[in-house]
């Protein structure tokens, strides 16, 4: 199996079409199973075409892409959680080739206000594979020294909301730079989830961040903060770093995660 998380930075970013033609290309190579994008932006005022998705929606454009490109076989879900840049609704995405038996949708932070760009929405889905049932989520949370809308306590609904029955993945951007001990990252290997990256036999050294982004304003290091945690051990033979100017172009502020998994 292969997994996909990518923050797209979508509609912001300079070459945007180019950049969709570089991802598409790249999905129709790799032929990952599940992919979970963040920052998909769709335009407030664009022609609405099915239910919350409008016409610009970057999850939709994406997969009109893949579809000229002969990739017909992936099926989309998205939500959004807030307005971001005063003309976009933001929210986060989910494209699969397998047969989608439950969508999830939830907030989790304490608002729910969508004028609120801290407002944290999680979308879901769960597929069947060789006979059992996986989820799969895609996240963008906050930081970890937040007052209004502190990483902990979105860690924490997220993980009482999915539940302990299912094996499930959640893929994304947790805003949490593994390398600073006591704080997000620990917090979520405490709560008995497993990262990935760890597990995995092959492994690259996991930067998805370089120098200062948009809510990492002063920062000069490299970070690992896109991740994929599991609930259960897997085995995992290749973790990379994707879209980072080494492997395929540069497409967006964040770089991707892929996974190849038993």
């Amino acid at each position: 199996m292969k997994l996909l998380t990518l923050n797209c930075h979508s509609w912001i970013e300079e070459n945007q079409m180019e950049k969709i033609k570089i991802l598409a290309k790249t999905i129709r190579e790799k032929s990952y199973d599940v992919i979970a994008l963040q920052e998909v932006n769709q335009s407030i005022d664009a022609e609405s075409v099915d239910g919350l998705i409008k016409k610009d929606n970057f999850a939709l454009v994406l997969l009109e892409e893949l579809q000229q490109l002969g990739v017909k076989n992936y099926q989309m879900i998205w939500d959004y959680s807030h307005i971001g840049y005063d003309i976009y609704e933001e929210g986060v995405a989910l494209l699969t080739k397998h047969g989608i038996e439950e969508k999830h949708s939830f907030f989790v932070s304490d608002s729910e206000d969508t004028k609120n760009w801290k407002t944290r929405k999680i979308a879901g889905i769960t597929i069947r594979s060789q006979h059992e049932l996986l989820s799969f989520y895609s996240c963008h949370l906050g930081w970890w020294e937040d007052e209004q809308e502190p990483f902990k306590a979105q860690l924490n609904r997220l993980i009482e909301i999915v539940g302990k029955d299912e094996k499930y993945f959640l893929m994304g951007d947790f805003n949490n730079a593994a390398h600073i001990r006591g704080e997000g990252y620990d917090f979520v290997l405490n709560k008995g989830l497993y990262d990935t990256h760890s597990l995995a036999q092959e492994k690259d050294d996991g930067i998805t961040v370089t120098g200062k982004i948009a809510g990492w304003d002063d920062n000069k290091q490299d970070l690992r903060v896109d991740y994929i945690f599991s609930n259960v051990p897997v085995t995992v033979y290749k973790s990379s770093v994707i879209f980072n100017g080494k492997n395929q172009p540069v497409i967006s502020d964040h770089f991707g995660i892929e996974l190849v998994l038993e």
